[in-house]
């Protein structure tokens, strides 16, 4: 009787593992299925945490297309606009906006690129109001905002919603949440060739009064403009390091990250100058703040 209870007890023992095997199993596939697709899962449940894409969008674009073309610079007469709003659409509609690369916006350049006239180029960081009131008062300098590319762009919004359904006009990607998103892609893009078109006398404007310095390793000047600059066709950069006018002095020539910025032109073997607060430009600056002591 012993023996026989000891067998079952065996037996018993042995069904409950095989139980417990296959529970077990069954708990890992469950588990390595769940992480497959989990990815996927919280980018459906996901909404982003940067503004929807901008309203009429369609509409706006092709509006500044025609502008463009029509009054503000009537050379390029030829650009056909709807072509260029599909193959700007063509990039992002139905699209992941969390997996737009930059070199989809190839087609989409090709359509709007533009000789730019030697010694137009201007480059800034930080300086945004400031480089574009000088760009409007002085004609003969082009930021990439002035380019047709540029404009078609400038201070929208886009992306398309991760499930292929149209566009998202509710959230859109932040950097931070993803890099492939379509506005970095975008205006990586447009920095590339902006750069690339660049010849002649090359101006930057950067602001010495902006914390965490004038020269940013991480902006679009430092990881794409500068490295596309071609030597070959850039004769010098001028660097105007203009501080705010009811701000203070962070930065100068020579100093800070400025070093790092002529260290690089040094290495493509650019030639440069740097000037403080450029006269003509800091003039433009009184002329908004004259009661500033530095307009005195």
């Amino acid at each position: 009787m012993k023996t026989c209870g000891r067998h079952s007890y065996w037996q018993q023992t042995s069904v409950v593992r095989q139980i417990a095997f296959t529970l077990l199993v069954f708990l890992i596939n469950l588990l390595s299925a769940h992480t497959d697709n989990y990815s996927d899962i919280a980018k459906l449940q996901t909404e982003w945490h940067g503004p929807g894409t901008t309203l009429d969008l369609k509409e706006i674009i092709l509006g500044r297309c025609y502008n463009y073309i029509r009054t503000i610079n009537p050379a390029l007469n030829y650009v056909n606009c709807t072509n260029v709003w599909e193959a700007f659409q063509n990039v992002f509609v139905n699209k992941d906006p969390c997996d737009i690369k930059k070199e989809d916006y190839s087609d989409f350049m090709e359509l709007t690129r533009h000789p730019i006239p030697c010694g137009m180029s201007v480059f800034w960081s930080k300086t945004n109001k400031l480089v574009h009131d000088y760009a409007r008062v002085i004609a003969h300098y082009m930021t990439l905002e002035q380019t047709l590319y540029g404009y078609l762009a400038d201070k929208l919004r886009w992306c398309g919603k991760i499930h292929g359904e149209g566009i998202d006009y509710k959230s859109c990607p932040t950097r931070k949440q993803c890099s492939n998103n379509p506005l970095s892609s975008f205006w990586s893009q447009a920095s590339k060739t902006f750069a690339g078109e660049a010849c002649g006398n090359v101006t930057l404007m950067l602001n010495g009064s902006v914390g965490g310095g004038a020269f940013r390793e991480d902006s679009l000047l430092a990881t794409v403009e500068i490295p596309n600059l071609n030597k070959d066709n850039v004769t010098l950069v001028q660097i105007w390091v203009m501080d705010d006018v009811t701000g203070i002095d962070r930065e100068s020539c020579g100093q800070g990250s400025i070093v790092r910025l002529e260290s690089l032109l040094k290495e493509k073997q650019i030639p440069y100058s740097c000037m403080d607060n450029y006269r003509p430009v800091h003039f433009l600056q009184c002329a908004e703040h004259p009661d500033s002591p530095s307009c005195k």
